[in-house]
């Protein structure tokens, strides 16, 4: 159960052609080179969904809807849930304007790629999200 001060860092499983996208971090130090969904925190008062949509608008140039929850929630701390979602490209073509690299996999990378592990949980419900859409 989340408190209210709970903040939520949302993630975007963008999914085209059968394919993912995968962002490789930059920073801190301690992540950069690991791969993950992109995405960042809700500011105060502002939905999920309207924060992924900014998060991804500044990370990736692009506009996106969102869709569904993918996964289950993530505790990162007491007061730090991850949370991923399906979106949809609406407009612009995605570009690395917060990370190190981006890279579009297929389900049979995804056991492959050397996660943040906040996000390594997701790969089974990723796999099956590929599966569907493919």
């Amino acid at each position: 159960m989340r408190n209210q001060d709970t903040v939520t860092v949302v993630a975007g499983a963008l999914i085209a052609d059968a394919a993912l996208l995968v962002a490789q971090r930059r920073h801190p130090p301690e992540l950069a080179g690991l791969w993950e969904l992109p995405g960042g925190k809700a500011l105060p008062g502002e939905s999920d969904a309207v924060a992924l949509a900014r998060e991804l608008q500044e990370e990736l140039g692009v506009h996106v809807d969102v869709g569904e929850r993918i996964g289950a929630d993530v505790a990162l701390r007491d007061t730090l849930v991850l949370r991923a979602y399906r979106v949809t490209l609406r407009a612009g073509e995605v570009a690395a304007l917060d990370h190190q690299a981006l890279r579009w996999v297929t389900r049979d990378d995804l056991d492959g790629l050397d996660w943040v592990p906040a996000d390594r949980g997701w790969v089974p419900a990723l796999r099956a999200a590929l599966t569907t859409s493919g």
